[in-house]
């Protein structure tokens, strides 16, 4: 069984240093480029949280690659998104994609992004291309979606193993497919692959309101999540190990986010996209 640490409680304090400010030298290039292949003809707007999400953490560029409806309406919110394949820096694959519904130019896109040896946050849709990834990786499943891929690799867990013991088959799935991986839930757990000592990071974000149980909100987590890991693109070159950090930071940002957005009530995703900008200020 894989071993489990003691947590850190993830907070502002641990955050800040990894939300990085633009100096004054930064352009759109060096500031982190972020290639967005999400949503579908059936889920659009997937696209348009996820990209919402990142251009309100803070990065340098979005290139998205979606259908044409997807696309539109991704322009239509956010006009300054590119939409015409180029240099990336890392990419956030999967949300609001049905991947048995892909045609083979997308499809390839994918195989392409997953095979680049980028940084790659995987999502939803793209879960199950987990073994493919050849760069560094955060996958971010819920429950079912976790118990449903260590079941697919062989692991007989269920979903209701998994909100029992979080932590636990988090560190699984880490150390099956060497990878970070950000378990969403009331209380989110982020573990990292043990090292050669048996050490790994761990790290424990709750939820701000339980009114973020609703859809498109992980959508936006991955979206923040995306675009952290394309500012810190070469930090993650130079250490692997910097993506437990960063994907604690996101679902604090996403959880502040929340807090913001609902102020005691109901919300909806896009309010929580569009409270990240606050959120960031918080915690710096």
């Amino acid at each position: 069984m894989s071993s489990i640490v003691e947590p850190l409680s993830w907070g502002a304090r641990s955050a800040a240093p990894f939300i990085r400010i633009p100096a004054e030298t930064d352009d759109k290039y060096s500031h982190g480029v972020l290639g967005v292949i999400t949503g579908s003809a059936e889920y659009p707007g997937a696209a348009v949280l996820s990209i919402e999400a990142a251009a309100r953490t803070g990065v340098g560029m979005l290139r998205y690659r979606g259908p044409a409806e997807s696309t539109r309406l991704v322009l239509e919110r956010r006009p300054e998104v590119v939409t015409v394949a180029g240099r990336v820096d890392a990419y956030l694959v999967g949300s609001g994609i049905d991947p048995a519904a892909l045609d083979a130019t997308r499809a390839e896109e994918i195989s392409l992004a997953l095979t680049s040896g980028l940084p790659v946050v995987l999502d939803a849709g793209a879960l199950a291309r987990v073994a493919d990834v050849t760069g560094p990786t955060v996958i971010t499943p819920h429950h079912n979606e976790l118990a449903r891929l260590l079941s697919e690799h062989g692991v007989a867990v269920g979903a209701s193993d998994v909100a029992k013991n979080p932590a636990r088959w988090a560190c699984e799935a880490a150390d099956t497919w060497g990878v970070t991986v950000l378990l969403k839930g009331n209380v989110t757990h982020i573990v990292s692959e043990a090292d050669e000592r048996d050490n790994r990071f761990h790290a424990v974000v709750p939820a701000s309101t339980t009114w973020m149980a609703t859809a498109g909100t992980g959508d936006v987590l991955g979206g923040i999540l995306g675009a952290l890991v394309a500012t810190h693109a070469q930090a993650i070159g130079d250490d692997e190990a910097v993506m437990g950090s960063l994907a604690a930071t996101a679902a604090l940002l996403h959880a502040l986010a929340g807090s913001h957005a609902s102020g005691g009530g109901p919300l909806v995703a896009l309010d929580v996209a569009a409270s990240i900008s606050a959120a960031v200020a918080e915690i710096l």
